[in-house]
């Protein structure tokens, strides 16, 4: 499996936090709807560019994440 800048978990928080199905979320991210999904369940690796895709659309879109520092990685909503 690939590291990516976020996690698939943290990928679904974010999501929750700002009240955003996955089709809305693949196309702020410019991305189609199984690459989403495949990458939240982890089914499948997807290209870092995807992945990249995927957290600006989502810190743009209002949320913050949070590095991996001993308590685990997370995400905060800005607004």
């Amino acid at each position: 499996m690939k590291f990516y800048a976020i996690t698939p978990g943290q990928c679904r928080a974010a999501r929750a936090l700002l009240d955003l199905t996955q089709p809305q979320l693949a196309d702020l991210a410019g991305l189609g709807l199984s690459t989403i999904v495949d990458f939240e369940k982890s089914r499948r690796d997807i290209s870092q560019d995807a992945a990249v895709a995927i957290q600006r659309a989502l810190e743009d879109a209002g949320v913050k994440f949070i590095a991996k520092n001993g308590a685990g990685p997370g995400v905060r909503l800005l607004k």
